[in-house]
């Protein structure tokens, strides 16, 4: 049985079979890329920096950093980035199928991170069952899709095409 640990020291135990995670097998390609986009994050006030890689169907990965900003919080999460990229080069064919998110703290140790919540709505926006694989805090790889992280997104019968 797994837990997630909030600040403040509460632990609250997770059943991964209700939650949908599951430890995988590492999709090296595309963590190798979210921890490379890592290494190039611009956070000087937290020193929270996180990569992201996302994978289109049509094979391309893509990647984003964490982008902060004095004026907070005008920053841009590592997600985002990486989907803006994929949107930029696919257009409208973009259709997300895996993401893979890896962070560090400011001592270069790794840290657990999954998308915000913000984020979470914006992989939806460009696929239904997309996986996400990120670590936990014990270093394993834990997998979910999309509608596992989100299970309440903001969804219309039908979307203006830009």
């Amino acid at each position: 049985m797994m837990s997630i640990r909030f600040r403040g020291g509460t632990t609250v135990p997770t059943k991964p079979k209700k939650t949908g995670i599951s430890t995988p097998t590492v999709d090296s390609e595309l963590f190798d890329c979210a921890k490379r986009a890592c290494k190039n994050s611009y956070a000087p006030y937290s020193r929270f920096r996180v990569g992201a890689a996302v994978r289109a169907a049509s094979g391309k990965i893509y990647t984003g950093t964490n982008v902060e900003n004095i004026a907070y919080p005008l920053g841009t999460c590592a997600e985002a980035g990486a989907i803006a990229a994929a949107r930029v080069a696919e257009g409208g064919n973009l259709v997300l199928v895996d993401v893979a998110v890896y962070a560090e703290a400011g001592d270069a140790q790794h840290v657990p991170c999954t998308p915000c919540g913000g984020c979470r709505q914006r992989i939806l926006e460009f696929g239904k069952n997309v996986r996400v694989q990120f670590f936990g805090t014990d270093l394993c790889c834990h997998e979910v899709t999309s509608g596992d992280l989100l299970p309440f997104s903001f969804e219309f019968d039908s979307k203006a095409e830009q």
